[in-house]
């Protein structure tokens, strides 16, 4: 088994599978069990958190453990991270030493880095969450990073098998309009966890928001590996036929990578066409609602459908809580 839990496609479709079924059983209070009794894991946060931070928080605590919460440049040393640097600037301790003095305190870290934003071919390599998974003797979970973001699309998989059933469905991945390029963990876990149950999924876009070329061949290669499908259009009116579930999150376009004033602009036109309302979710099959939260209300989707009966993002919210304590139990046991 893997040691950390980084990606969603370090693991079999059977193994992530056997976590869904285990935050399930959670969820409806069938693990009474405490796997982390005495144990005690870090949570390092370069980067703010409302659901991460909870929910592992309340994790950690009802798993039987102590959570150990680190904010780099608040509440511990600010951190380097790249070998062979001289650190004569503002970074005051090296994650060589960092990581390895934690993890003789707790049995697991956590982390959750952003991307930069400034150079893509460096941010698409994940060197944080790479460093982190480097030094660490101890399991290392990814709690969001330049890359991925497993924790949550494993969520978005429970909340889509609670709601809909085990059969593979529709799922929509849409770009949505926003004032200032994010990052792609979120949009590239999402595609790669739903290729891997086996889901079909359009992912629609603009043209010039492509996700990164090699993900795109993993999340082909899983979809197609397990009994799924890819399409990929850059039409917003027919994104929505006959879809069953609609993911709506915005990314930054890699052609203006290190380049936002030029990615605002380019987008600026889109606004009014890519933004989640009612007369596009009447095109699709009754489809569900999903967003990973925080959201721009009448931005990224109208007032009308995230407070619709079809929006599940409360839902898929909590559902963090209990795939968090089955990823920890699955990694600590």
């Amino acid at each position: 088994m893997e040691k950390n839990f980084l990606k969603s496609n370090d693991f079999s479709r059977a193994e992530l599978e056997e976590i869904i079924e285990s935050a399930l059983r959670f969820k409806n209070g069938e693990i009474p069990d405490k796997p982390l009794a005495g144990k005690s894991v870090g949570l390092v946060f370069f980067n703010p958190s409302l659901r991460t931070r909870a929910s592992m928080q309340v994790g950690i605590y009802e798993l039987g453990g102590n959570a150990v919460i680190l904010e780099p440049g608040g509440t511990s040393w600010t951190l380097e991270h790249r070998d062979g640097v001289v650190m004569d600037g503002n970074k005051t301790e090296h994650l060589a030493e960092f990581v390895r003095v934690l993890e003789r305190y707790v049995a697991a870290i956590g982390v959750r880095t952003f991307a930069h934003m400034e150079n893509w071919e460096e941010d698409r390599t994940d060197p944080i969450l790479a460093a982190f998974a480097r030094y660490s003797t101890k399991p290392v979970i990814n709690l969001e990073s330049a890359m991925h973001h497993p924790c949550q699309s494993m969520a978005d998989m429970m909340t889509i098998r609670e709601k809909l059933g085990e059969k593979k469905k529709k799922v929509l991945l849409t770009w949505a309009w926003h004032p200032k390029p994010l990052p792609m963990a979120v949009p590239n876990s999402f595609a790669l966890a739903a290729a891997q149950f086996g889901h079909d999924l359009r992912i629609a876009h603009p043209k010039g928001y492509g996700l990164d070329y090699k993900l795109l061949a993993e999340i082909k290669n899983q979809a197609e590996g397990n009994g799924g499908s890819l399409e990929i259009v850059n039409d917003v009116n027919e994104a929505f036929d006959e879809a069953e579930v609609v993911y709506a999150k915005s990314w930054g376009s890699k052609n203006f990578y290190g380049n936002a004033a030029g990615d605002i602009e380019f987008r600026t036109p889109l606004r009014n066409d890519w933004i989640v309302d009612e007369a596009k979710m009447q095109k699709s099959n009754n489809a569900i609602f999903m967003h990973c939260l925080p959201v721009r209300r009448n931005v990224i989707v109208t007032d009308g459908v995230i407070d619709s009966h079809r929006s599940v993002v409360i839902d898929e919210a909590e559902n963090r809580l209990h795939v968090q304590k089955a990823i920890m139990t699955k990694l600590l046991r």
